[in-house]
């Protein structure tokens, strides 16, 4: 049994931006529970030296990465994450967005150009992927606070602790006595894969499994190629089509040298799981050449990634979800036992920017301000430290 004063479930920005919110405090005594193999949670940026198998192409050296999630923010629109990315020094770029766009309406006419839009304010994109923003904070977290491949199970309440269940990859169980849990994990996922004993009110559990979870019924495809060439045709990278298998293209290409072009594929999920990924891959080739000509036949890299094949991300009632919710979640339930026990800080559970990364930011520091807020409602006042540093206690 190890022992800590919060748990954080959930390695992905919200929660690495909770740790580190907690390191600035001098709150050392906290874990991150992370059930994939790396951190990011939702932000991928490819290649990456811990995941070489994501060149599924190979035939050329990539000079970038580039997002398979979260991709763009908007600094006038999203004041708190442009002060974080100044704060940890990662380069942005401007969206290409200059040229015309593509139509497509058919798979054996040309495509029609028509006049391109700016976008107002302009969306950024950072140098090296969102991902960037990943490893600056991640960079500033001590290592032995996070646990990869660490799967939350159950979360069982006592009197005097919330016991955290967990399992690795391997089937190993370890738990863990804590007096506080924030879930950096998607509402539905938590209300889905999570046995909470006693069981959550059920209209909270009815309302966090009724939440969208961002990006989950997604899958995007990214290819490389040597230089942005459609630019030389006049062309933004823009394309919306009705014949797919993508549905809305844009311009990707890193900061100089290689250009890319991304997609969200069209695809209904129940379709794409009956095509081999190679065979879609195939189309999304196809799909490039009909619209920017013979040079896209060929990417330097392509990657790919379907968000609806992610157990980490989506559960079957994100199928046909269209990742947004128009109501206000609850971040805590309103009865005991539960009650400021657990916070919800994922992107989700962010009153302005719900689904966005800055969304995540936001959720987590309005949860970590919540769960150390003074009064008899604080958890954290009542934990002990002598219980918490007892020398009958496993350290982690």
């Amino acid at each position: 049994m190890k022992t800590e004063r919060i748990a954080i479930i959930g390695g992905g920005l919200s929660g690495l931006y909770a740790a580190a919110l907690l390191e600035a405090r001098g709150i050392k005594d906290y874990v991150v529970l992370e059930a994939r193999g790396t951190f990011g949670g939702r932000i991928i940026s490819v290649p990456n030296a811990s995941n070489p198998g994501w060149n599924n192409a190979g035939r050329g050296p990539i000079t970038g990465r580039f997002d398979l999630g979260a991709t763009w923010f908007w600094p006038a629109l999203h004041p708190e994450l442009q002060q974080l990315v100044d704060q940890l020094g990662p380069q942005t770029v401007q969206q290409h967005e200059t040229g015309e766009m593509l139509i497509e309406r058919s798979r054996t006419d040309p495509p029609n150009r028509i006049e391109g839009f700016l976008s107002a304010p302009s969306p950024l994109r950072l140098v090296g992927g969102m991902g960037a923003l990943v490893d600056a904070v991640r960079n500033r977290l001590p290592g032995d606070r996070l646990v990869a491949g660490q799967q939350v199970k159950r979360l069982l309440q006592q009197d005097s602790h919330i016991e955290v269940e967990t399992q690795d990859r391997l089937g190993q169980a370890v738990s863990y006595h804590v007096a506080h849990v924030l879930l950096a994990v998607p509402p539905r996922l938590v209300a889905t894969t999570i046995d909470f004993v006693p069981t959550l009110p059920d209209t909270l559990a009815r309302q966090w499994k009724a939440c969208a979870t961002w990006m989950a019924p997604h899958a995007k495809y990214v290819a490389v190629f040597d230089t942005p060439f459609w630019r030389e045709q006049g062309l933004s990278g823009g394309a919306r089509s009705t014949v797919g298998p993508m549905a809305e293209i844009h311009d990707a290409s890193a900061i100089a040298g290689q250009g890319a072009l991304f997609g969200f594929l069209g695809v209904p999920t129940e379709v794409r799981r009956q095509v081999p990924e190679d065979v879609l891959l195939s189309h999304c080739r196809a799909q490039f050449v009909r619209l920017f000509g013979g040079r896209a036949a060929k990417p330097v890299a392509e990657f790919f990634k379907d968000w609806a094949s992610d157990s980490y991300t989506s559960v079957a009632a994100d199928e046909h979800a269209d990742g947004h919710h128009s109501f206000r979640l609850s971040t805590t339930s309103s009865e005991e036992p539960w009650k400021n026990r657990i916070i919800g800080i994922a992107s989700e559970w962010s009153p302005s920017f719900s689904g966005y990364v800055a969304g995540a930011i936001e959720a987590a520091r309005l949860g970590v301000e919540a769960m150390l807020a003074p009064g008899p409602a604080s958890t954290l006042a009542r934990w002990q430290r002598p219980y918490l540093y007892s020398d009958s206690q496993e350290q982690a």
